[in-house]
């Protein structure tokens, strides 16, 4: 368990909060670029690290993110007119370009020249692999934009659920991470099968495995640090064992275990101390043959308009208790709600939005988290001292390499030799999987 002490250091990052400035350190996803279709468009509101702001598509077609108020009197700028390159206010009509510049202020006096003399705060953007991307530390600790690890080039195929949670960004990062959680709370979309390997249908993902209680083996890295979930299999147990390594990579994404269709990952980027977008990616750069868009937002009943609202807000709340189908339960559904992430924000909403963690009885199966909370609460200390922010610089292995992993290996397999992408780009040697009988 944390001290309360250590919980706040992990789950604040709003201001000065060392994990938030620690974040600031990284490129942030700060929207879909789904949400900016077109130069000239409309205007998107976004808050990230308790900061709010206002991302558009310039006339060029160049994307800006900026403080949400006009430097002049304050006014929110996602009412102002998007036009000939630049936000332009409605108050007072001063118009911002996507580098902060204040580059028209029709209310000032020509001579005075006011203009070139006020900035406006506006942060660095790329896009890629489905998001626009924001770096919001200081620019001369800005790291060049390195591709993640679930979007290792412009050619992968990446399929995006996009939800706002009511809760901080650790509790739900912790349930990502949380192998165990899966064999139950999402039993019903997970079912043991026997089948080789993680297997995706229209409706469920089956698993090879009727294990409720992995084995957990962590192995901390330079980027956070990956586990293995070891689970005896349903065939050939005696020399077997199904494994799915979860892998952590600083600030906050989790790679998940893939299936025969997708890889998996999660993203969670804190929108303040207590409310968090969570983004869970459908992605691959292989041979599968992926999910696309709204098929993978039906199948996790995330769909905008549906499911979520303008805001991508979800329709199930803990004032309708999630919609919870008591009926479907009596039926067989372990839960009686529709899709596996909005299983999981019934767990995580309902600890609190921020839950006293000196209270957890942490066990065996929670080795994972113990050390994501360890990781993070030493990176925090650590970047409060005046260390460096942990995944922020060059690292040994970049993140375009790194890769979850399941599947059944022979018994005494070395587990930390799967999932990585080797520096040539070859495909990694796979150990012998078990034969079905």
């Amino acid at each position: 368990m944390l001290t309360r002490e250590e919980n706040q250091l992990l789950c604040r990052v709003e201001g000065e909060a060392p994990m938030g400035q620690l974040m600031r350190r990284h490129w942030l996803p700060a929207c879909l670029i789904e949400e900016l279709p077109d130069p000239d468009g409309t205007p998107v509101a976004i808050r990230l690290l308790g900061e709010d702001l206002v991302a558009f598509r310039d006339s060029d077609g160049r994307v800006g993110v900026m403080d949400r108020y006009c430097p002049h009197r304050r006014a929110s700028l996602v009412f102002g007119r998007n036009e000939d390159c630049g936000l332009r206010c409605l108050y007072h009509g001063w118009k911002i370009d996507v580098e902060g510049n204040v580059v028209e202020m029709p209310s000032e006096p020509a001579a005075a020249c006011a203009a070139q003399k006020v900035r406006h705060t506006a942060y660095p953007t790329h896009e890629h692999g489905g998001f626009v991307w924001v770096y919001m530390g200081p620019k001369a600790e800005m790291p060049a934009f390195a591709p993640p690890p679930w979007a290792p080039s412009p050619a992968t195929r990446v399929s995006i659920v996009k939800i706002a949670v009511d809760c901080n960004w650790a509790q739900i990062l912790e349930g990502a991470i949380d192998s165990a959680h899966s064999s139950t709370l999402h039993s019903t979309e997970m079912p043991p099968a026997r089948v080789d390997g993680a297997k995706a249908t229209a409706q469920h993902w089956l698993r090879p495995s009727t294990d409720k209680a992995p084995r957990m083996l962590p192995q901390q890295t330079e980027y956070g640090f990956k586990y293995a979930a070891v689970r005896r299999p349903i065939q050939n147990a005696a020399t077997h064992d199904y494994v799915r390594i979860s892998v952590f990579v600083a600030p906050a994404t989790v790679l998940i275990p893939p299936n025969n269709l997708y890889n998996l990952a999660n993203v969670n980027v804190p929108i303040d101390d207590t409310h968090t977008m969570f983004h869970f990616i459908a992605w691959n750069d292989d041979d599968k043959p992926g999910i696309e868009t709204e098929a993978w937002r039906k199948f996790c009943a995330a769909q905008p308009g549906i499911d979520l609202d303008a805001g991508w807000r979800n329709t199930r709340t803990p004032a309708n208790n999630y919609l919870q189908d008591r009926q479907a339960m009596r039926l067989g559904s372990f839960t009686g709600i529709r899709g596996i992430p909005n299983q999981d924000i019934s767990m995580w909403e309902t600890m609190g939005p921020i839950t006293d963690r000196s209270r957890d009885r942490l066990g065996a199966s929670d080795v994972a988290i113990v050390e994501f909370r360890r990781v993070m609460v030493e990176a925090a200390r650590r970047f409060r001292d005046g260390g460096p922010a942990l995944g922020a610089g060059p690292l040994e292995t970049p993140q375009a390499r790194l890769r979850s992993f399941e599947g059944i290996v022979a018994k005494g397999v070395a587990w930390q030799t799967l999932g990585t992408v080797p520096a040539d780009g070859a495909p990694s040697p796979q150990p012998a999987t078990a034969t079905t009988p």
